[in-house]
């Protein structure tokens, strides 16, 4: 089985082109190929499959196996899959998620996708709620991006001991379904550091729906611009927050890392 390793600013996952069919028990296969020591070693696995709402549906799976409704980074490297690999020659693409339909545009340079913009549709923005967590109170910012967001404002998030307090904020109980949690630092109204423990995947080094969520959040709170820059570990992304139509817009970089063949995926350990 042949796949594709790519990245959007440290964000890693593993492609399958599934347009004729997807491999059996995917979700032991996520968990399989993702290991880092085991497998290829990523935060997910994504499978780009034939739609009838849009050019590709993507499907995406985190590293424990759970599937995702919708993942900025990933979504990015599918317009540079589908088009650097011969599958599509629009630079305007309309991709189903379980978060509903989003709409790429890609920035071609020299044949090959460098860059995609994506519309994510309209953040849902919650008023804020106090939580509590090892005893310490937290005012946290519930965002919807298709997929769910908690957005905390803190001083000093390089100190975070993220491994520690993260997996108590995705399984906390007032998020019944898991959540995504974004630590914030605001540096300026225009620029916005950022770690997340995403769910089912623990710490990565980015989350393009987090990053979106985030300046949501930010606004909301009266803390950034709607157009901003969001510094995560892998990189930055650029989001723009459209007062007129209620989107979303992110730009960031899309790479391919290698290419490689999986032996059996019917192996959890490979």
């Amino acid at each position: 089985m042949r796949f594709t390793k790519m990245q959007g600013i440290g964000n890693d996952y593993i492609f399958l082109n599934c347009t004729e069919g997807e491999p059996q028990n995917i979700d032991k296969l996520a968990v399989a190929i993702s290991d880092r020591h085991f497998g290829a070693g990523s935060d997910g696995l994504i499978c780009v499959c034939p739609s009838c709402k849009g050019a590709f549906r993507m499907r995406m799976f985190n590293a424990d196996g759970s599937e995702g409704e919708m993942c900025g980074n990933g979504i990015r490297c599918l317009g540079k899959y589908v088009f650097d690999k011969g599958l599509t020659d629009k630079t305007t693409l309309q991709i189903e998620t379980l978060a509903g339909i989003r709409t790429l545009e890609l920035h071609v340079e020299k044949g090959k996708v460098a860059s995609v913009t994506v519309d994510m549709g309209i953040p849902i923005v919650e008023e804020p709620r106090n939580i509590s967590v090892k005893g310490k109170g937290y005012t946290v910012y519930p965002v919807s991006m298709g997929n769910p967001h908690a957005v905390i404002f803190e001083p000093n998030i390089s100190c975070l001991a993220l491994t520690d307090c993260g997996p108590l904020f995705e399984n906390h109980p007032s998020f019944p379904n898991r959540t995504n949690t974004e630590f914030v630092e605001v540096l300026s109204r225009k620029l916005l550091k950022m770690r997340v423990w995403e769910r089912g995947s623990g710490e990565t080094l980015a989350c393009g729906t987090g990053a979106c969520a985030v300046v949501a959040a930010a606004v909301k709170a009266g803390k950034a611009d709607r157009a901003a820059a969001v510094q995560l570990l892998g990189g930055e992304l650029f989001v723009t927050w459209d007062e007129k139509t209620g989107h979303a817009f992110m730009t960031g970089p899309a790479t391919t890392v290698y290419e490689g063949e999986w032996p059996d995926h019917n192996n959890e350990k490979g």
